[in-house]
């Protein structure tokens, strides 16, 4: 490849933030790559605590973050704002990840200038627009702009080609979370929270859109009968910033002796957090691609999921968000040895991490051809 290719590499929160730092990585080590990181930060100090754990500083940050900001109003920030980046910068491909509204609306841009988008994480479907919302439709929209499609599993792939997507701009590639993953759980990793060290962790994640207002009182519900009945078990909870959630959580949680709300943790206490955890209640996406890596049973507070790999493996769940189910489902890890095991068994259909590896190279035969 005789000319060096300008590359932008597009993140807007965390998970996009963790599961591009192995693709900045990869790529800044090749040659022909002039790779530049472009912010959004659609969620701002979420993604610098993740950039700033691999080294990666943004050499264009938007700082596009309000607080309380709707979806019409940061879809037509980022458009604007890209736009402008688009015609300054001029690279020869942009790089996205998954489906959050900074990925539709690069995805809009690039193909307003004629860019080419590779997709990272392509594939990922539930079959319907309102779960996750408004996820599913941001990446129905970024895969039908994309040219390349990194798909985690085969499962991916199988949605892009019912779509009638060509195979072969198709990659199954493994999930560049699990990169991540690996390049960090060995470390000697620290919660920073106080928590009794002789008590099983329950650790908490719940922030989905979808799960607002009834749904989340539910869980929230069941959270606090769990931890009233179960005096053996400490529940963990980081606390989304969004006021839907937090205002929410400390109102119905704050106060139970065994119930720690914090603040959202950084990427590498996270890990951490996971690692510690006898059992993980989630509606996070990555936490279901993570935590299974890590032997953690993980249930998910959501009706549909876009990774029906672990489920299949049976070591993730899906419960939705009824009071009864949280409370029954959790039991049962809690006090039936056998289902827990059953489920803790670290299997990871997501990969073996060495997915950024296998993007830079189709992108080195790609860009060379």
């Amino acid at each position: 490849m005789s000319a060096r290719r300008r590359i932008m590499i597009v993140v807007g929160t965390r998970p996009e933030a963790i599961k591009m730092a192995p693709v900045i990585l990869a790529l800044r080590e090749q040659p022909w790559a002039d790779v530049r990181v472009l912010a959004t930060a659609q969620h701002r100090q979420m993604l610098d605590q993740v950039l700033a754990a691999f080294g990666i500083v943004p050499d264009i940050d938007l700082d596009i973050m309000q607080p309380g900001q709707a979806l019409t109003a940061l879809t037509a920030r980022l458009l604007l704002r890209i736009d402008d980046v688009l015609a300054t910068e001029r690279p020869d491909l942009v790089l996205l990840q998954g489906d959050t509204t900074t990925v539709m609306s690069v995805a809009m841009a690039c193909f307003y200038h004629r860019i080419p988008i590779g997709h990272v994480e392509a594939g990922l479907r539930t079959g319907d627009l309102d779960n996750p919302f408004p996820e599913e439709m941001n990446r129905i929209v970024a895969g039908r702009l994309a040219r390349w499609h990194f798909a985690p599993t085969e499962t991916s792939r199988g949605n892009l080609l019912r779509e009638g997507f060509a195979g072969d701009n198709i990659f199954v590639t493994g999930n560049t979370v699990i990169d991540a993953l690996h390049q960090v759980a060995e470390r000697e990793l620290d919660i920073g929270v106080d928590i009794d060290p002789d008590k099983r962790l329950v650790l908490v994640t719940a922030h989905r859109r979808e799960n607002f207002g009834e749904p989340f009182r539910a869980v929230c519900r069941a959270i606090r009968h769990l931890a009233d009945s179960n005096p053996d078990t400490i529940f963990l909870y980081p606390v989304h910033p969004n006021p839907n959630v937090s205002e929410v959580a400390r109102e119905m949680l704050a106060g139970h002796e065994r119930i720690t709300l914090c603040k959202p943790l950084d990427y590498l206490p996270f890990v951490a957090a996971m690692k510690r955890a006898h059992v993980i209640l989630t509606d996070s996406g990555g936490v279901q691609e993570e935590a299974p890596a890590l032997g953690k049973p993980v249930l998910v507070l959501r009706r549909e999921t876009e990774r029906p790999e672990a489920v299949e493996a049976g070591v993730v769940k899906l419960i939705g968000t009824d009071y009864d189910a949280v409370v029954n489902e959790t039991n049962r890890l809690l006090r039936d040895g056998a289902a827990w095991r059953a489920m803790a068994r670290g299997v990871s259909p997501y990969g073996d991490g060495r997915a950024a590896s296998r993007i830079t190279e189709v992108l080195r035969h790609q860009l060379a051809a």
